[in-house]
C-alpha cells in the first residue's frame, strides 16, 4: 500500500531510498544464484503479450468502504468497472483479467519459456492491480519456470512520480457506479446515480519508484542468473561485466536523462538483457513526459508533465540517446552473433498500412486523425541503427510494418495486438535455422470463465433501464457464446456509443449510417440496370447489397483496422468481395465530383479500406534477421 504520497515523491530519487531497494534485492536474489544451462536457441518459443491492461477482479482494497460487490456464481467480491464503462473505453477492464490467465495457460502448453509483455501492463498503474500483476507472473515463473521481461507503457507510470488518482466507474450495489479516489477532496459527484465516494490509497497510480520496486524481477532490474544486463546509462560491457556493477547502475538514480530546456533530471527504464547464452531482449522505454512551464519551481509534482503517449516522434526531439544506444547495442549482437529482439510500447512504423494520410481526409483534424502514427524518421533512424524487428503495442491493432532505408536497412515492426480488445490475441516467436524467425498470432476465441461476471452487468442493465437512462448498451452481449463473440460486441458497441457520436464528421457519418450498400453502389452508377450488370460479372447480386448498411460498412473498417485480414473470418468473404467492388467504382470516379467534399471523403475512406486490405502479412510469417524484411 502507499501513503503520504508527498514523502515518497521526495524520496523517489534520492540515493538513500533506492540504496534499501538494491540491497534487499541482492539478499533475494542471492537465494536463486544459479546460471541457466547454454542451450541451443533454435526452437525457443517466445510469447509477446502486449496491453494486458491487468484489472485484478478479485483483488480489496484495505482501506474504504468499498468492498466489491458479491458475484453469485461463486461468492467472491469482484471489484470490477462497470459495462457501460467497457463500451465506452477501446479496452475491456474486466474479462481481459481471464484472457491473460487463459493466454498464459496457452503459452505454457506450447512450452514457451520466455513472456515479452511491452507497455500497459495494468490499469494506470494502481498499486492494488501492480501488485494483482506482480502476483500471476509470480505464479508462472515459479510453477513453469517462465522469465518475464517487462517494459512500462503510458498506463503503466501516467506520470513519473506518484499520483493522486481514482475511478467513478467501478460496479456498486444495486448496479450504480461507485467511485473510489486515492484521497478526499479530488472528485465531487456528478450524478445522482453515483455511490458515494470511497477513499483508499491503493488507486493512486504509481510512479517510476514504485514500478520498479514491484515489478523489478521482471527485467527492470538484473538477476544473478542474467548473463548481462545494461541500461543506457551502463559504463561497463560485455568483457567487464559483474553482477554488482549492474545492481548498482540499475539504481533509478543513476538511470535519468537531463532535458536541457528545464534543466530536470527524469528516469528511463530501458535494459538490455541476455537471460539465456546468445539470446538478447532490447526493452526501450519510449515514454516522455513533457515538462509544464511550473515544472521548474516544482519538479517533483506530478502536475508538472504531460501524459506519456506520444510515442517515438517525442523521443527524437527527447530522448536521442536511445537511437545511438540502440546502434551500438545491434552492433555488439553483430560482433557477438547474438540474436537481438526488441520490444516497447509505442510502434516504429506507420500502423495503418500507409492510410493514415486517407483516414486524415476523412476525418479532418478531429479526434479520431492518426495523430499517434510514427513520422517516417523514426522508421529510418532505428533501421539505420541496426534495428531489424520491433515488437510494439499501445494501438490494440495486428499489424506489420516494413520500412527499407536508403542504407538498404529494413526493419519490420510487428504490432501485437491486445487481449483486451478485438481481435484478442498474442504473437508467439520461434527462432530458427539461419536467423529466421517464425512468427505466429494465436488468437484466443475461447477463455474460460470470460462469463463469469455476466450476473453483474446484469443488474446494471436493470438499474440503467429502471432509471430511465438514454443510450443503454446492447443487452445482447450477455448473450456472447465465446470470448471473441464478446471482444466483437465490444468494439461494435464502442463503435455506436463513442466513435460515431463523438469523432466521425458528421455529414459523412449521417450519410453512411442512412445508406444501404446498394445506395452507396449507385453513387458512382447511373442506375439499378448498369448496377446490376455490374455484380452479376462479379458473381453477386444485387440483393446482397440491400441486406447491410453504412453502419455495417464503418463496424467492419474498424474490425479491418484492429485484426487486418483475421478480421475477414468475422466479415465474410463475400462481404468484403461487395465492399472491393463498391470502393473500386467509387475510386474510378476521382476525377468527377472534385468540388463536391462529402464525396471526396467517401473515396478517402475507400482508399483507407483497400489500403488495409492489402498490408503486409501480419498473421503468420517469417522474418530474416540475415538479410531483413519477410519471407516470402
Amino acid at each position: 500500500m502507499i501513503k503520504n504520497t508527498k514523502t515518497r515523491i521526495r524520496k523517489a530519487f534520492t540515493l538513500k531510498s533506492l540504496t534499501g531497494i538494491f540491497l534487499s534485492l541482492c539478499l533475494l536474489l542471492s537465494v536463486s544464484c544459479f546460471a541457466k544451462s547454454v542451450q541451443k536457441l533454435n526452437g525457443t518459443k517466445i510469447a509477446i503479450m502486449a496491453d494486458v491492461h491487468f484489472e485484478n477482479v478479485y483483488g480489496h482494497f484495505s482501506e474504504g468502504n468499498f468492498n466489491g460487490i458479491k458475484n453469485p456464481v461463486n461468492g467472491k467480491y469482484a471489484t470490477i468497472r462497470t459495462m457501460d464503462a467497457q463500451l465506452h473505453s477501446t479496452r475491456l477492464f474486466n474479462e481481459n483479467y481471464f484472457a491473460f490467465l487463459a493466454a498464459l495457460d496457452d503459452a505454457v502448453s506450447r512450452k514457451v519459456k520466455f513472456v515479452i509483455l511491452p507497455g500497459d501492463l495494468s490499469d494506470d498503474g494502481q498499486p492494488l492491480n501492480v501488485e494483482g500483476l506482480k502476483q500471476v507472473l509470480e505464479t508462472y515463473s515459479k510453477k513453469h519456470d517462465i522469465t518475464f521481461l517487462v517494459i512500462n507503457g503510458n498506463h503503466d507510470a501516467i506520470r513519473p512520480f506518484e499520483m493522486d488518482a481514482g475511478k467513478t466507474d467501478f460496479l456498486g450495489q444495486e448496479g450504480r457506479p461507485q467511485p473510489v479516489m486515492s484521497r478526499e477532496g479530488i472528485h465531487n459527484r456528478k450524478s445522482e446515480n453515483e455511490l458515494p465516494v470511497s477513499v483508499s490509497p491503493e488507486i493512486c497510480t504509481m510512479g517510476y519508484s514504485e514500478m520498479i520496486e514491484t515489478l523489478g524481477s521482471y527485467g527492470f532490474l538484473p538477476k544473478k542468473e542474467y548473463l548481462y544486463w545494461e541500461t543506457p546509462f551502463s559504463d561497463y560491457d560485455v568483457d567487464n561485466y559483474n553482477f554488482a556493477d549492474a545492481m548498482e547502475t540499475s539504481m533509478l538514480a543513476k538511470r535519468c536523462y537531463h532535458n536541457q530546456q528545464y534543466d530536470l533530471s527524469l528516469p528511463d527504464v530501458s535494459y538490455l538483457v541476455e537471460p539465456v547464452k546468445g539470446l538478447w531482449f532490447l526493452a526501450i522505454d519510449a515514454n516522455v513526459y513533457v515538462p509544464k512551464e511550473n515544472a521548474k519551481t516544482d519538479p517533483l509534482n506530478p502536475a508538472s508533465y504531460s501524459g506519456s503517449g506520444g510515442g517515438y516522434n517525442l523521443v527524437l526531439n527527447t530522448k536521442r540517446y536511445l537511437i545511438d544506444w540502440a546502434k551500438k547495442v545491434s552492433e555488439r549482437a553483430e560482433k557477438l552473433n547474438k540474436t537481438l529482439i526488441v520490444f516497447s510500447h509505442y510502434p516504429m512504423v506507420d500502423f495503418f498500412d500507409d492510410a493514415a494520410e486517407s483516414i486524415t481526409k476523412i476525418y479532418g483534424n478531429g479526434k479520431a486523425a492518426p495523430s499517434r502514427v510514427p513520422d517516417e524518421e523514426v522508421a529510418r533512424v532505428f533501421a539505420d541503427a541496426g534495428i531489424k524487428i520491433h515488437f510494439g503495442g499501445h494501438l490494440h491493432l495486428n499489424d506489420t510494418g516494413i520500412r527499407k532505408t536508403a542504407q538498404g536497412n529494413i526493419l519490420v515492426n510487428i504490432q501485437v495486438p491486445s487481449l483486451s480488445a478485438y481481435i484478442p490475441a498474442y504473437k508467439l516467436l520461434i527462432i530458427g535455422d539461419n536467423d529466421l524467425l517464425e512468427v505466429e498470432t494465436i488468437v484466443m476465441d475461447t477463455v474460460p470463465r470470460f462469463n463469469e461476471l455476466f450476473p453483474l452487468y446484469e443488474k446494471e442493465f436493470q438499474y440503467l433501464q429502471k432509471t430511465g437512462t438514454t443510450d443503454i448498451w446492447n443487452r445482447n452481449i450477455l448473450e456472447s457464446k465465446n470470448y471473441r463473440e464478446f471482444a466483437n460486441w465490444h468494439l461494435k458497441e464502442l463503435v455506436r456509443l463513442r466513435f460515431l457520436p463523438t469523432e466521425w464528421p458528421a455529414n459523412v457519418r449521417d450519410f453512411l449510417v442512412k445508406s444501404s450498400g446498394k445506395d452507396l453502389l449507385l453513387m458512382s452508377l447511373k442506375n439499378n440496370q448498369e448496377a446490376s450488370i455490374l455484380v452479376q460479372k462479379e458473381g453477386l447480386e444485387l440483393n446482397e447489397f440491400e441486406q447491410w448498411n453504412g453502419f455495417d460498412l464503418i463496424f467492419d473498417f474498424y474490425r479491418l483496422n484492429s485484426a487486418d485480414r483475421l478480421s475477414i473470418q468475422d466479415i465474410g468473404e463475400r462481404r468484403i468481395k461487395q465492399y472491393e467492388l463498391i470502393f473500386s467504382e467509387i475510386i474510378k470516379k476521382k476525377n468527377e465530383d472534385s468540388n463536391d467534399r462529402l464525396y471526396t471523403q467517401i473515396r478517402a475512406f475507400a482508399e483507407s479500406f483497400r489500403l488495409l486490405l492489402n498490408g503486409a502479412p501480419s498473421g503468420n510469417f517469417v522474418v530474416d534477421l540475415r538479410n531483413g524484411g519477410i519471407v516470402n
